[in-house]
Formats: structure tokens, sequence, C-alpha cells
């Protein structure tokens, strides 16, 4: 039986097993079959059965037990004789197995007679767990295997925990209550021996047939298990010093499924108070270390008891009382939740439900959320081996920030619940830890950090009005907060939730303004915008800005002392230094917060006429100068994108159109027109970067930002610099420059209607005859090739050009398409609009062009020919319009009228053809209903109902006998009809 030298351990049947039928002891070949087979087993139960028997290698023993197992499954050994052989020969190789085989050799066999007993037990084989139920005492190799036989069993069938389908189901209830009513006492005996005879001698097989207890648990008697000898046992397995880990694990395991077993609560209270007397020190902090799992499935299980009994039964007050004495190990479970055997997740859950069951809270239970607090505090708190990576944000930094953002999702979620039910008691948590972080020259970056979030959060927690007033500790914590210097400030963790939390309690400041000092100092010193990192510099800029437009007026009095501090950082965008400026900051939109800021505060009205001037002057010259030194230079050497003139001049532009976010054009214009009159000069100075560098798109978009905004805010005496910037924008515009283009052209025609007039008729001709070129329908692909970056820049520009004519003639501009120079350009603009108003697939886009030809007719049109404004377009509406659109395109099975979209641009198409009747007359009438309507197939008696309907006034009722024709129309032709 011993393995031969140089080959390692095998499974090993007794001889007997494993001489296959027809092969005798010398291996020459049988002539007569053995009497008692009726046929020879199956090839390939043959080779794996040999195989077993005769190899010394384990990985082909592997082999052998995988194939067989997956002939099993497929139903290719079927027939009685082949089962019953290879049922008694596994049952004997396991029943030999011995201890030292190989783990993984002993898992493949009893995944394979797991299989064996769902497929024949009990209706063809009843013996299964009776053969292999080892005889006591337990010996390990018997143990060992029987154990896995019902882990392998647990996992592949009977196991809740995995989906099943119904088969699956059925063979599981079968198995389980087979087992039930023949063997199960035998086998809980069984696991009790085990555990107490191997408990020591060999610990590992102990812990196996143990974790088979806690698996079967859940569907057996639980009192095979719950008893005064099976109980105390796990018990002292579980706490003696002596134990194993695993086998300490696994007998912990086991008591967890007894507390976990689902029954009626009144049981289940019955069930826990027995535990509790069988280990009185159960509630211990030491159980929690030892015993987390058990304690914390103890207090979830009491929990429930207590929620579905209610504090009025005397069943649920018991339950209740039992969950109070195990929460000091629940606590204690909670605080080493780094440790490996605790589940933080199940912990965490119960703190949330035990809190959701509070509504006034005792002194006892205020006691226990100061330990959930601390609990929350402990579990929100990163590693100090991440400290470097956190600092500095690299990559490790970048994924331990994120693990525990998501981390921090369900302990943020309980904070604020113990903030609802005991606000006093967590303000007073969070004041604790501030004062200790303060008082502290050691403190941690870790925990200023968790303090600093947790203050934050409570800030979310609480209303407006609360901070507003600093009801309860908060008019204590706020000060405190302002004032604080911490001795790790200089970490970025603690320096941006720092910020944070200050800009979190800003509206504390509106009614308590002895604190805008500290405030501005917080954001604008060493803690602030002056900050080592740059990333926190540039988030306090950001977030100095949103308290600049809270308060506003309230800062008025600083506003010399916040300028005198931001000295040095607005002057980086004076400095002449562009390399070094252009490497320092790595985005155009670096440090412009700061320059935002002070353009809010310079522009509210509180500040005096000459301080705005004053304070204007200091920030726009200097930048002035700068562009214009810049763009003498860049001239003699050239522009390119990259270049560190490039990038400064950007900056330049984004810092000056951030500036003018404070102004208005009441203000500007109208209240104080010097400073109206200082931006003019600005924009001069900008617009000089569109003539000198019109190929730099980065330079031009921000350009294009800033004139936008001077539109905006400059109002009409903008206008005379207009045209000389739009022709510039006209210079080597590709599509996606021509959608920026006419956004800009939208803006002035919103703001100016007829007076940009003669701005639109020098622009238009170029537009129109661009737009012919670039949006010609052969353009436009379909397919894949309709899906490219290039394709969608063009759907983009298309929809921007008819947003644009939109707004030309809903502004009273229409005029302008009829003027000498953009004339030549109106065929191809009108068979642009009728193409998009028929077929295009943009739903909305047709309404757009729709509405564009009816306000086209009210523009051009009157009762009498002779004073249409363009001769001809009467007829083409008539003709080309009223029969493509309004008819053909409408019946297009594509046309859905049961589309919500589509039935707006249905009622657009209605209200066109009142204009035209109205404006068009006879004319309309003849060709729409006296040879449109017949040439659709429309049945005389229906053409005349719609012109009678479209006589009348009720809109209503003509759209909806218009919606009632097209369906008559739909239904007649029955495909007889050819759209375009």
């Amino acid at each position: 039986g011993r393995p031969r030298a140089g080959h390692p351990a095998r499974l090993r049947l007794p001889r007997r097993g494993l001489r296959l039928p027809g092969r005798p002891r010398g291996g020459a070949r049988l002539l007569r079959p053995r009497p008692r087979r009726e046929s020879p087993p199956s090839s390939l139960l043959r080779l794996c059965l040999s195989g077993l028997a005769s190899s010394p290698h384990a990985h082909v023993h592997f082999w052998c037990l995988q194939s067989l197992h997956d002939a099993l499954l497929r139903r290719r050994i079927a027939l009685p004789d082949d089962l019953a052989l290879l049922r008694s020969s596994l049952l004997s190789l396991a029943s030999a197995s011995n201890a030292a085989s190989p783990p993984f050799l002993r898992n493949k066999l009893a995944q394979l007679v797991a299989l064996l007993v769902r497929l024949d037990y009990p209706h063809v084989y009843p013996s299964y767990f009776l053969d292999l139920l080892p005889p006591s005492p337990p010996q390990s190799g018997p143990t060992d295997m029987f154990a896995r036989v019902l882990i392998s069993l647990d996992d592949d069938l009977l196991s809740q925990d995995y989906p099943r389908n119904a088969d699956e189901t059925a063979d599981a209830c079968r198995v389980k209550d087979a087992m039930r009513a023949q063997c199960v006492p035998q086998i809980a005996r069984h696991w009790h021996d085990a555990a107490a005879t191997l408990g020591a001698a060999d610990p590992p097989t102990a812990a196996v047939a143990l974790d088979a207890a806690r698996r079967c648990i859940s569907w057996i008697d639980v009192a095979l298990v719950a008893n005064d000898v099976f109980v105390p046992l796990l018990f002292d397995i579980a706490l003696s010093p002596a134990s194993a880990a695993p086998l300490a694990a696994a007998a912990v395991g086991c008591l967890s499924a007894v507390a976990a077993k689902r029954m009626d609560a009144r049981a289940k209270v019955a069930l826990l108070r027995s535990l509790l007397s069988a280990q009185q020190g159960l509630g211990s902090p030491d159980s929690g270390l030892k015993m987390a799992s058990l304690v914390t499935t103890y207090a979830v299980e009491a929990l429930a008891c207590y929620r579905k009994l209610g504090p009025s039964d005397a069943d649920g007050a018991a339950a209740l009382e039992m969950l109070e004495e195990v929460l000091p190990a629940v606590f204690s479970a909670a605080e080493s939740c780094y440790e490996e055997d605790v589940d933080s997740g199940s912990v965490l859950e119960f703190l949330a439900g035990y809190v959701s069951t509070m509504k006034a809270p005792s002194e006892k239970q205020l006691g226990h959320l100061g330990r959930i607090l601390e609990v929350v505090r402990q579990q929100m708190t990163y590693d100090p081996v991440y400290r470097v990576h956190l600092d500095v944000l690299d990559k490790i930094g970048k994924e331990e920030e994120d693990m525990m953002a998501e981390q921090r999702k369900d302990l943020v979620a309980l904070f604020r619940n113990i903030c609802r039910v005991a606000p006093a008691a967590t303000q007073q948590f969070i004041k604790g830890l501030i004062v200790t972080a303060l008082s502290s020259a050691e403190a941690t970056v870790e925990d200023v950090e968790v303090t600093l979030t947790l203050l934050y959060r409570l800030g979310e927690a609480v209303s407006e009005e609360e901070i507003r007033t600093g009801s309860g500790l908060l008019g204590e914590l706020v000060p405190m907060l302002l004032s604080a210097r911490f001795s790790c400030h200089s970490h970025r963790l603690v320096a941006l939730v720092y910020l944070e939390t200050v800009t979190r309690y800003i509206k504390f400041m509106q009614e308590n303004v002895q604190y805008v000092p500290h405030l501005l100092a917080a954001f604008l010193d060493e803690r602030g915008i002056h900050h080592q990192n740059s990333h926190v510099s540039r988030r306090a800029g950001y977030l100095f800005m949103k308290a600049v437009k809270l308060l506003k007026a309230k800062l008025v009095p600083y506003l010399d002392t916040i300028l005198q501090v931001l000295e040095d950082v607005l002057g980086q965008f004076t400095s002449m230094d562009w390399a070094n400026k252009a490497a320092k900051l790595s985005s155009s939109e670096d440090g412009s917060q700061i320059f935002e800021a002070v353009g809010l505060l310079i522009g509210i009205e509180e500040v005096s006429p000459e301080k705005q001037v004053q304070c204007l002057t200091a920030l726009l010259n200097p930048l002035c100068h700068q562009i214009e030194s810049l763009v003498m230079g860049a001239e003699a050497q050239g522009l390119e994108e990259s270049s560190p003139r490039a990038i400064s001049l950007l900056q330049i532009v984004v810092a000056l159109n951030m500036v003018t976010k404070g102004f208005n054009e009441r203000l500007v214009m109208i209240s104080r027109p010097t400073i109206g009159v200082m931006l003019k000069k600005t924009l001069d100075v900008v617009l000089q970067l569109l003539v000198s560098f019109p190929n730099v798109r980065p330079l031009r978009s921000k350009v294009i930002s800033f004139l936008h905004r001077m539109i905006e805010i400059l109002g009409i005496s903008v206008l005379p610099c207009i045209p000389i910037a739009l022709r510039q924008l006209l210079v080597h515009n590709e599509a996606k420059d021509m959608v920026d283009f006419l956004v800009l052209l939208n803006q002035i025609i919103c703001k100016f209607n007829s007076s940009a007039s003669g701005i639109l008729e020098d622009v238009f001709p170029t537009i129109a005859s661009r737009m012919s070129v670039i949006l010609s329908q052969d353009a436009f692909s379909t397919g894949p090739a309709g899906n490219t970056e290039e394709m969608r820049e063009l759907q983009e520009l298309q929809r921007t050009l008819y947003t644009f004519l939109h707004g030309m003639v809903t502004h009273d501009l229409s005029a302008v398409l009829l003027a000498p120079t953009c004339r030549q350009y109106l065929e191809t603009i009108m068979q642009l609009l009728l193409f998009t108003s028929c077929s295009h697939k943009d739903i909305l886009l047709r309404k757009a062009c729709v509405q564009i030809f009816v306000k086209l007719i009210k523009d051009w049109c009157t009762t009498s020919k002779a004073d249409d404004k363009l001769p001809g377009f009467r007829v083409f509406m008539i003709e080309k319009f009223a029969t493509g659109c309004c008819l053909y395109s409408v019946l297009e099975k594509s046309f859905d009228l049961r589309d919500a979209n589509t039935l707006v641009v249905f009622g657009e198409i209605v209200m066109a053809q009142k204009v035209m009747y109205e404006r068009f007359g006879e004319d309309f009438i003849v060709n729409f209903v006296a040879k449109a309507l017949p040439e659709a197939h429309c049945p005389p008696e229906l053409a005349e109902q719609y012109y009678q309907k479209l006589q009348g006034n009720d809109i209503k009722a003509f759209r909806s006998f218009y919606q009632s024709l097209i369906e008559k129309i739909r239904q007649q032709q029955n495909g007889s009809l050819v759209f375009r």
C-alpha cells in the first residue's frame, strides 16, 4: 500500500475493486465475460478506472476523475451496470481515502461522489451516506473525505446561496428529505465526535468536519447541534487559546449558523437565550475579537426579533435586552474590522439597522451611539501607509482615494442617521475630535482628515438655517474651524478637506459677520491660495470665488486687503517670464477663478465708482500691455499653438473674461459708463489677436468667448467692433469653426435684433457660399460612414445653421436675405430648407424649417401678388413646399403620427397651410386642393371637406380633420403611391 520511491502519493482502491472485468491478473484477455455482467463497461469508464488503479501520477488520477465527472454529467455513462460499477468503485475509493492524498484529488473525488448522490439518492442507491459515514471513533482520512463529500454536495446542489434551476431545486429537496429521514442524527453525532476527538490530534480535519456541519445547519433540525452537548464544545473550541485558527473559525461558523437559523421569532428568542446561557461572556469585548461573526449574527437576529415582536411584547423586550448585552462585543468586532475574519459590511449593516430603530435615545443608547460614531471614525480613517502617495496623488494614492470614497458611502449614510437621531451627541463628539486635533502637535494627517470630513458631513446633515444661526454647538465649531491651523496642514488631503469644510459653513458668516476676516484668512493665506500644493491653491481659488458670490456686499470693506493679499497671484498673469509661467500653469483655466472672484468683488454696486475704476485699471492695464508685448514679439517670430507665448496669451484672455463676470450691462453702460469705456478699450486690444493670429484655434476660441461676454455687457456700443472680428473669424475656418461663428451670430441677432442687419448683410454671402459646399446633400453619408467624428461635426453645423436662419426670421431680419449681395444665394438656401423640412430624420429640424418658411411667407407675401417682395417665392411655396412638405412628407410611413415630436411638426405644417391660404388664396386652393390631393389618391369628397375646414377659424378642428385625412389616404393608396 505504500507509494513506490520517486512517485507521488495517490488514491488507492483495494485490488478487488480495481481489477476490471474481462481482464485477468496476468494481462491475458479473458475469452468469456464474467457471469455477473451482461455487457462490458464503456471504453471511457474502463480507461478511467484503469488509470485510477494503475497510474502512480496524481495528475492522471485527476484527469480520470474529471473525465468521469464530465461523462456522468452529460449522461454518457447511463447503463445501470456501468453506473453500479462506477458507484462501487468510487465508494471503495472514498472509504479507503488517505488523508495524505493531495487535497485537489480528494476534492475532485468528493465532487464526483456528490454528483452520483444527486442522480441516485435515495431511489437507486439509498446507502450512500451510511456507507461513507466514518465509524467511531473518527479517523482523519474517512472523516476528511466524508466532510468533503458534504461540502461538494452543498456547493453543487444543496446551498441556496447560488441560483438554481427547477431541476436542481427538486433534486436538492429530494436529497435533503431523504437525509433527514435516514441519517442526519448519525451525521450530527459524527460531527460532534470529530470535533471532540480530532480537535487536538488533527485540527485541519476537525475544521473541515465543522465546516460541513455549518453548511447543513440551515436545513437540519437545529436541536441536533444547538444542545447542551454540542454548543459548549463549540464555544470551548472557539475561545480556547490552544485551538488552531481555522478550527476556531469553523466552530464560530457553526455557532453563527445556529444563531442565523430561520424560525419563528419566539422560537428564535429562546434559541438566542440558550446561546447566551451557554456562554455568559458572549457580550464581552474579548468575544467580539475572537467570535466577530457570531456576535454580529447574534445581534442581527436579536434586532430582527425585536422589530418583529415590538417593545411591548415580553419576548420582544427580551430580544432587545439580549441585543444590548452583546453590543460591547459587536463594537469590539466593529473596531477591528481591519481583521480578515471580520465582515465589515455585516457589522455596518447591523449598526445602521440598530440606529434606525431609535426615536428618542436613552442615556444608555446615547452611549452606544458614541461607540458607533467612534467605529465610523475608525473605518473612515486612511491607512498611514498611503500618506505620501495621497499627498503627491500618484497612481497608488489615486486608487486608495477612490477605494476610500467607495468605502465611505455606507459609513456616511450611517453617520447621517446618527446626526438625525442624536444631533447634540454627534456635535459633541466632533467637538472633542477637533479639540484633540488642535491641542496635539502630533496629530496625524489621517486623524485630522477624518475629523474634518466628519465636520463636513455634519454640515450636510443640518439645515441651512441651523448653519446660518449657529444652532447647537455649531456656534463653537465653526469659529474653531476658521481659526484652526493644524500641524499637518501642508498635506494635500488635510488642506483640501479643510477648504471644502470651510465652504460648507460659509452661510454662518451671513449672520456672524465678525468672522469674515477669519474666513478670508483661511482662503487667502498658506492654508488656501498660497498653499504650497498647486492643486490645493487652485481649488482654494475656486472655493473663494463661490464664497464671494455668496457673501458679496459683506466683503466690500475688505476689498483693499483682498487685493493686497492677492497681488502676487494676480501678478503671475502680468509676468514677462512666459516660458516659466507656461510650464507652471498646466491649463488655460489655472488661476482664473481668482480673477472671477476679484471681478465679482469690484462689480458690487456698493463699491464706489472711483474705487471700481482704480481697481479695474490696476487689473486691466497690465494684462493689456502684456497682450501688446506678446503680439509684437510673436508677429516677428511666429506663434505656434503649444508655444509658451500662445499659452500665456490664452491665459490672459481667460483672466480678462473672468474679471468681466462681475459686471452687467446696466452697471457699465448706465450707472458707471467709465467702466464701459475701459472694457471697450480692452476688447479692442483682445480683438487684435484675431487679426494677428487667426489660425491659432485655441486662442481664437477664447477670444470668441470674450467677445460673447462683451456683447452681453457692453450692448450696442460693441457693434462697431464686430464686423472686423467677424471677417477675421471667417478666415481659414472649418465646419467646427463655423459652428462657433454661427453661435456668435445668433447671440448678435438676439441681442441687437434689426440693428444687426448691416452686419448680417456683410457676412451672409460668405456664410451661404460656404454652407452650400459644406452642407451639400452628397456630404452626408449613411451607414457606418455616417457615424464618424467628421460627420457628427457636419450634423452639428447643419443644426446650428438652421438655428441661425430661424433666429434671423424671428428677429425681423428676413429682409437681409433680399439684399442685393444675398439674393444670389436664396435658391440654395431655399432648397436646403425645403429638403430638410420634407425628409430630414431629425424631426425637430424639420419643425424649425417649417417655421422659417411660415415666417418668410408672412414677411414677404401679402394677399396681392404685386406686393410680393420676392418674385417667384409664392410659386415656390405653392408648388414645392405645399405639395412636398405639407402633403407627401406626411404621407410617408416614417412620419409617425403616434410620436409626440412628430405631432408638433404636424401642427406646424397645418399652420403653414392656413397661412398659405390667407396669403395665396385661390392660387393655393387650385394647386393643393384641385391638383395635389387628387394626385395623392384623395377622394373628391374628402378634398371638398378639406377646403371647407381650411376656410374655418377653428385651427384645432382643421388639424384633427387633416390628420384623419392623411390616415385615410394612407389606407386607400395601399402602397400604390410612390413618394419622392
